[in-house]
């Protein structure tokens, strides 16, 4: 029964967030769009914070939030340029004020690598998602990155379950299968042929071929570098924040990384 509750639990919490999100991006402006995923940001930088830092470093987290929000603004408002200046002078001022403050007590300059990476990892790599929707048919290409992630980790999951036998990469995340690896794979590059041949019929069905495939590939390692995060402070779940899911970070894990990936593939490969 409590399996049975899980399972509902998920689903109910997946549909109302995937009813939310599609609203969003079909039927939301650019500045709507670029507005929920600052708030997904957020969200991602406060659980990364929560697992990397636990209690206390109030001045870390604070610098992590700040550049959770400057770095999606500079891609809405900016360009290439906006970009690189504010995380060169993240970087500097990060460090900057890790020395103004340094004392016996706080002589760890590991807390300056858990910002900087915070930063890199969560707002750098999500805001690619602005960048997708400011392209040409930009709401069908952030469509594709969810369909071949979403998909893809459906299909695994229940294949996983019922087939998987022989672990993934057992200390990093125990419930991942080979087999589940596969039909994550499989199932995300049907999904992105028969999503290109309807949504994009004038671009060859081979780049959604190669998309889902190595998209697939690409997901699954992004969930996996989020799992290997959580094992290293020993945490199971992000956070509790998602009923049946965990954390939002969770949820985004994959999609973190095939974000940027369908970007310059269609920036440099399809042009």
């Amino acid at each position: 029964m409590a399996i049975k509750n899980s399972n509902l639990q998920r689903w109910l919490t997946g549909i109302a967030l995937g009813v939310v999100l599609l609203l969003i991006i079909l039927l939301g402006s650019l500045e709507l769009f670029a507005a929920a995923i600052i708030l997904i940001i957020i969200i991602g930088i406060w659980e990364y914070n929560s697992i990397v830092f636990g209690p206390g470093h109030l001045k870390e987290k604070t610098e992590g939030l700040i550049l959770a929000v400057l770095i999606p603004v500079a891609v809405l408002f900016g360009n290439a340029q906006w970009v690189i200046a504010l995380l060169s002078f993240a970087v500097m001022a990060v460090f900057m004020v890790f020395l103004w403050n340094i004392s016996e007590k706080s002589f760890d300059v590991s807390l300056v690598t858990r910002v900087l990476f915070g930063m890199l990892y969560i707002p750098l790599l999500t805001s690619h998602f602005i960048m997708l929707r400011k392209l040409d048919s930009g709401i069908s290409w952030i469509l594709l990155v969810l369909v071949i992630g979403i998909v893809g980790d459906t299909v695994a999951l229940y294949v996983g379950k019922f087939f998987g036998k022989r672990k993934l990469i057992a200390l990093v995340s125990p419930g991942k299968t080979v087999e589940g690896t596969i039909a994550l794979i499989l199932g995300g590059t049907v999904a992105a042929c028969l999503f290109g041949l309807f949504l994009f019929p004038d671009i060859s069905v081979y780049h959604f071929l190669f998309l889902g495939f190595a998209g697939g590939i690409i997901g699954q390692l992004g969930d996996l570098c989020e799992s290997v995060i959580k094992r290293s402070y020993g945490k199971k779940d992000a956070s509790s924040l998602l009923p049946g899911h965990g954390g939002l970070m969770d949820r985004m894990d994959s999609l973190i990384f095939l974000g940027p990936f369908v970007y310059y593939y269609r920036i440099f490969v399809i042009g």
